[in-house]
């Protein structure tokens, strides 16, 4: 890729003809032991991956794919401050990089390395992640250009923040908003370093997302805020949030201060690629009431057309250039292959109504284990979710192939004709 104008290098991925069929890998890290059983939450240890990352990158290659989600475990690359030990990404973003598939490498995910005490809390965490971030954008110069600055930030500040079960272990919406205002700083910080490293770069946002609904009108307004909370990092990187921003008065109550949330409007940065990380089985949210009066949230298996729904939403909101950037169904490999089948048919009704959808991501590629692992105390085995195109035998962990092997393959060698045509006019 040669060095253009942000625009347009935008455009020439988002021509009718372009499309990024993509896979990944799961690659949660939490590195803070649980304090029963002392238990940390590596995928990649859990499912083999360090041992297997060769094969593993082969089948990623025998799909077909030309694009990638890959993460790197920045608790292995500096497991001290300012000790760089670069031989795990060398080796398989070099592998990729031969097989020619274009990694989007997720910088952080989730988890931080141990020196960092109090983690996205630590005074030092932008500084720390954009120095991070920086070394391996010059490492891989000219050879790499996505990446991810930190994966799914509302779920990060809601488990460190809000439930109080990952580093640093806050509770409750002023944890919440302390932890998402110091990532979300991290995130900018990143980003300026990208650019002062390698103009090239384009940075791909990816956050969960949710779509939340109730039957009771008497609720309304508590949806409508927690919609406006699923947008929050994006609007706070990208320096949305103002005065006249719904969440303003929510903010400052909760312990946002005025200075902060201007600081991100003068360092707001471009948004080039949103990715959507979508569920069938958690993405929908239903406010409801219970006896007492409180409300509870149940999350009903959603229909394919959840992709519509949010694609339509953040297009709305962001008109960036989109792309499925984590999708799975767990259960049976028919239940699996219905969500795909049905979630790449409303990828097709996007861009066939000009949202500029352009990729889809199958997510985990094979299948992952529970995060509820790290609480528990059964074998890890017992904690697999069904989730990916191979399955993982429980006793040896070899990766077993799907039927959902072949229909992937079949979508990915369709590569735009697959989805439609977009019809999409940049604005």
């Amino acid at each position: 890729m040669t060095s253009l104008p942000l625009f347009s290098k935008v455009s020439s991925l988002i021509a009718p003809q372009a499309f990024w069929w993509s896979t990944g890998i799961e690659d949660t890290f939490i590195t803070e032991p649980w304090p029963s059983t002392g238990r940390i939450l590596d995928e990649y240890e859990l499912t083999g991956h360090y041992a297997r990352w060769s094969d593993d990158l082969a089948l990623v290659a025998a799909l077909g794919v030309k694009t990638v989600r890959y993460g790197i475990p920045w608790h292995h690359v500096e497991p001290e401050r300012g000790q760089w030990d670069w031989s795990f990404p060398d080796k398989a973003l070099g592998r990729l990089i031969d097989l020619r598939i274009d990694p989007i490498v997720d910088l952080v995910h989730y988890g931080l390395p141990p020196w960092l005490k109090g983690a996205y809390l630590n005074p030092e965490y932008p500084d720390r992640v954009a120095e991070y971030a920086s070394r391996l954008a010059a490492r891989f110069q000219g050879r790499i250009f996505w990446y991810t600055p930190l994966n799914e930030p509302r779920i990060t500040a809601w488990y460190c923040g809000r439930l109080g079960w990952w580093p640093p272990f806050r509770r409750g919406w002023s944890g919440f908003i302390e932890i998402m205002m110091a990532i979300a700083r991290g995130i900018v910080r990143t980003v300026q370093a990208f650019r002062a490293t390698d103009p090239d770069i384009l940075p791909v946002h990816v956050d969960a997302t949710d779509l939340y609904e109730t039957r009771d009108p008497a609720l309304t307004d508590e949806v409508e805020r927690r919609q406006e909370i699923v947008f929050l990092a994006l609007d706070l990187v990208s320096g949305r949030v103002g005065h006249e921003h719904r969440l303003w008065p929510w903010l400052l109550k909760h312990g946002a201060r005025e200075e902060d949330l201007a600081w991100f409007q003068e360092n707001a940065v471009d948004l080039p690629f949103i990715g959507l990380n979508l569920y069938p089985m958690f993405t929908k949210k239903r406010l409801q009431r219970e006896a007492r009066g409180r409300f509870r949230i149940r999350q009903p298996y959603a229909s394919g057309d959840l992709v519509a729904q949010l694609g339509r939403l953040y297009h709305a909101r962001y008109k960036s250039p989109l792309f499925v950037s984590e999708t799975a169904s767990v259960g049976s490999v028919a239940k699996r292959q219905r969500w795909m089948d049905d979630s790449i048919a409303s990828v097709r009704q996007l861009r066939s109504e000009g949202v500029p959808m352009v990729g889809y991501t199958w997510w985990p590629m094979f299948d992952m284990v529970a995060w509820a692992y790290r609480q528990g105390t059964k074998k890890p085995a017992d904690y697999f979710a069904a989730m990916g195109l191979w399955d993982l035998n429980p006793a040896t962990l070899d990766r077993t192939p799907t039927p959902l092997v072949s229909s992937y393959q079949t979508y990915v060698a369709g590569g735009a004709s697959a989805v439609g045509p977009l019809n999409f006019v940049a604005r």
